[in-house]
């Protein structure tokens, strides 16, 4: 295992779902994804997607150690005017396998009091763990993050975001290394191993695997990670 000092970076370029089915538990790792929505599944009726996505995030959940946490970062979308709630969907995940919810957070996606149309103006983040626990409360954070910063991509996390979730994985568990099924541009593990944890990304474009290969976290970003 790594030291904090000495982070490594991997990124597999494959898809995400074969890489976690061929995979055990990933021990001494805790997990973040950012499952695709239905628009990326042509041909997909709404309840084959809602399917999919629950299938897939059992499937991350249940490669994470038991004193690793698994954190899903997700935006809601509205399919025929009905509002689909991602949230729900990673916590129905979740119950099934004996994982229990440690925190959820909203990361603002555009300024409070904004009206946004057709996606919401927020996306959830949530944090699960069969055993890890967080008792001290004095490392809480803020459970809205009001702009969600400075992003890599379109579809990328934003830059706050990546900082908490790298600060806590680093502080408050046990794991030294950070593994992203669907890790784009990897702007979240570029932040890990700035933060002093290993990362693992798996991403099927060879374009975004390349660039996440080598993505660093940028002279404006170093302000954050104090």
């Amino acid at each position: 295992m790594n030291s904090p000092t000495d982070p490594t970076r991997i990124v597999h370029c494959e898809d995400a779902l074969v890489w976690l089915e061929n995979s055990p538990v990933l021990e001494g790792c805790s997990l973040i994804a950012s499952m695709p929505d239905i628009s990326e599944f042509h041909g997909f009726s709404l309840e084959k997607w809602k399917d999919w996505f629950t299938n897939t995030a059992g499937l991350v959940l249940s490669r994470t150690p038991d004193y690793g946490v698994t954190i899903f970062y997700q935006s809601d979308i509205k399919v025929e005017g009905a509002w689909v709630d991602k949230g729900y969907l990673c916590q129905k995940a979740a119950e099934a396998l004996g994982h229990e919810l440690l925190w959820h957070k909203i990361v603002c996606r555009i300024r409070p009091g904004k009206t946004a149309f057709g996606r919401p103006a927020y996306s959830h983040v949530l944090c699960f763990s069969k055993k890890l626990r967080i008792k001290d409360l004095s490392q809480s954070s803020p459970d809205v993050i009001p702009e969600i910063g400075e992003k890599t991509w379109e579809r990328g996390m934003g830059l706050e975001a990546c900082v908490m979730i790298g600060k806590f994985v680093a502080e408050q568990t046990p794991t030294k290394t950070l593994v992203h099924p669907f890790c784009g541009q990897g702007s979240m593990i570029a932040v890990a191993n700035a933060m002093g944890l290993s990362a693992i990304g798996i991403e099927r474009s060879h374009k975004r695997a390349e660039l996440a290969r080598t993505l660093s976290v940028s002279p404006s970003f170093q302000k954050f990670l104090k």
